[in-house]
């Protein structure tokens, strides 16, 4: 399955399995196995680097098993090859996403602007709430 021009993933890295979809479906549903459960052997693949698996497996969450693989289900449509396809699409996607590198923050200082209007402001709201307090009797 290629992925990009750099990644292309071989057969024994993805295992397809079919079982039943959830929910209403009319007289195939407890004949027709159209769920499709793909499972990518991300952690054992050769064409990620590390950075790459580790931005995947912040990204797929809970669909990243202990054993290091990526499992995804989907059930969306009543055919088998429709939930295929789009089961690799969203591989594909997510494989993308994390080729992506974050952008570097770059720490910045607040303005001096910034810091005056933020001790008047604290200054102000501590005048307001002095005000609120009942008169002290002498």
């Amino acid at each position: 399955m290629r992925i990009s021009d750099d990644i292309t993933l071989q057969d024994w890295e993805l295992t397809e399995t079919f079982t039943r979809s959830q929910g209403p479906g009319g007289q195939n549903v407890n004949k027709v196995s159209s769920a499709v459960e793909l499972r990518f052997e991300a952690a054992r693949s050769p064409n990620l680097s590390d950075a790459v698996k580790a931005r995947l497996r912040r990204l797929a969450g809970r669909r990243w098993t202990q054993d290091g693989a990526l499992i995804l289900r989907v059930e969306e449509t009543r055919s088998q090859t429709r939930n295929r396809e789009i089961a690799r699409a969203r591989l594909a996607e997510l494989i993308l996403e994390a080729t992506k590198r974050p952008k570097p923050r770059i720490p910045t200082r607040p303005s001096l602007g910034a810091k005056r209007r933020r001790l008047d402001a604290k200054s102000h709201r501590g005048q307001v709430k002095s005000l609120r307090a009942s008169p002290k009797n002498d």
